[in-house]
């Protein structure tokens, strides 16, 4: 396999990977914790305006999620992401060390790196942004 093979496989499970968790999360959100309870649960942690901070995150997580497994709006959405990962790094997650057993940061602060390589690399030539946005005269390339 060529660097360009290589790379395009590589972001491309990236990409799959990271949007499978960040959507089961928010879909969690949404069905298991429902969002009444992730408001309560928000407020709980002392994250600010969780009443509008809970929706917003399970929205953005499982749409997010599900545009990072397609390839779509790529690089926008794995920004936002990886800044709601970051928010729950600072506000949530810090204070309590690294492993996660003990309520620590490493899955946040792993998928706020995946999705901030992916937003930085963009989907990759298996995409629907690339399908859509690749063209060289496009004048939406740099979302490719």
């Amino acid at each position: 396999m060529n660097q360009s093979t290589l790379t395009t496989t590589a972001l491309t499970i990236l990409r799959v990977i990271a949007g499978f968790l960040f959507a089961a999360h928010g879909w969690q959100k949404f069905n298991e914790f429902t969002i009444s309870g992730t408001q309560a649960s928000f407020a709980k942690m002392g994250i600010p305006a969780a009443d509008l901070a809970a929706p917003f995150v399970a929205t953005l997580e499982l749409a997010g999620g599900i545009a990072l497994i397609l390839g779509v709006l790529t690089r926008v959405f794995a920004a936002l992401l990886a800044l709601d990962m970051l928010g729950a790094f600072f506000l949530v997650h810090a204070s309590a060390g690294v492993f996660v057993g003990n309520g620590g940061y490493e899955l946040v602060l792993l998928l706020a790196a995946g999705a901030l390589a992916i937003a930085l690399a963009g989907a990759g030539r298996v995409s629907a942004d690339a399908a859509l946005f690749g063209r060289s005269n496009s004048k939406l390339k740099v979302l490719a």
